[in-house]
């Protein structure tokens, strides 16, 4: 989700999901070790729990960028082992790694040693021509030997030769029966699943079998799919997301940004699908395309957009 899961989206699916995990962008090690700190760092306690995802494949650096990152308050580190965007493969980290499960085992053992919270991966089945059931085994036992926290799996594999990043998500087939196979294999310790997960019902499905369901880009497009996060995840009892309360709250909260010389739109881009498939939603998105984006724009473009939106009964009494 590089360029995606900024702070300013973070903060916004908060307001819908009090209980999961929000995980940051993909962050390179090197730019934590080196890098403007707070710019790629920061984040609002409002945002908590927050997991920072690192990507990288010297394991001096990850442990480094691990011990950052826990001074900065973060409630997790994640290592990247699935993306499979050139940038990575230049870098020789992300999806790549899969073809090195010693030294992601050696990356986690770092890292471990150097935060003191919880150190998570996250991985495909395999990589081009790699045997699914020999590959997520082989990663899969040299990060539990080093004693990674959890393992998320994206249950499709990657081709780094001949697919582009966006054909990734899409093209190979999901299989989430060898992610099943893997949590029986691995009964006692913490296996997710990812890819091509599109409702809170799908997600209850996947929990019958792994021990966590994480949202990628459906969060992002659809992001009201996220106020039934909660409830699957046991809150009791349920509460109904006040969407009138997001858009003031969201409107406060850009207003601050604009003071300290940000954008409306740096907000609101991440906010175009909160409404989809309700009646207005197509009119609140062109208003916050278009509007949001213009010069001197303020937080009244976003409460503009939100008149919009025809919400049901229950919806608007939340």
């Amino acid at each position: 989700m590089m360029d995606w899961t900024d702070r300013h989206c973070r903060f916004f699916h908060r307001q819908l999901t009090r209980l999961a995990v929000l995980y940051t962008e993909m962050v390179v090690a090197d730019a934590v070790i080196h890098g403007d700190r707070e710019r790629l760092l920061g984040f609002s306690e409002a945002e908590q729990p927050v997991a920072l995802q690192l990507g990288g494949s010297d394991p001096a650096k990850l442990a480094e960028a691990a011990g950052i990152g826990a001074e900065f308050g973060y409630t997790e580190i994640n290592l990247n082992v699935g993306c499979p965007s050139d940038r990575v493969q230049s870098g020789t980290f992300g999806a790549c790694l899969m073809r090195t499960p010693e030294l992601v085992g050696a990356c986690i053992k770092a890292m471990k040693a150097a935060a003191s919270i919880p150190v998570t991966v996250k991985c495909r089945l395999g990589v081009d021509e790699q045997d699914p059931e020999t590959a997520l085994d082989e990663l899969a036992d040299a990060v539990f030997a080093e004693g990674t926290d959890a393992l998320w799996v994206h249950a499709r594999k990657a081709w780094l030769e001949g697919l582009s990043p966006k054909e990734n998500r899409e093209i190979p087939p999901l299989d989430y029966g060898r992610v099943y196979r893997l949590k029986e294999r691995w009964p006692k310790r913490f296996i997710g699943i990812n890819g091509g997960i599109r409702t809170v019902a799908e997600a209850r499905e996947h929990l019958a079998h792994t021990d966590g369901v994480m949202f990628g880009r459906v969060a992002y497009h659809e992001p009201g799919m996220l106020a039934g996060a909660d409830e699957m995840l046991g809150q009791q009892p349920a509460e109904q997301v006040d969407f009138a309360g997001v858009i003031e709250t969201m409107a406060d909260y850009a207003a601050r940004h604009i003071e300290r010389g940000g954008r409306l739109a740096h907000v609101t881009r991440h906010m175009t699908g909160l409404f989809h498939g309700l009646p207005g939603a197509r009119r609140y998105r062109q208003i916050l395309s278009t509007d949001a984006t213009r010069p001197g724009a303020g937080p009244e473009v976003l409460c503009a957009a939100f008149s919009a939106v025809e919400l049901s009964p229950a919806e608007a009494a939340a």
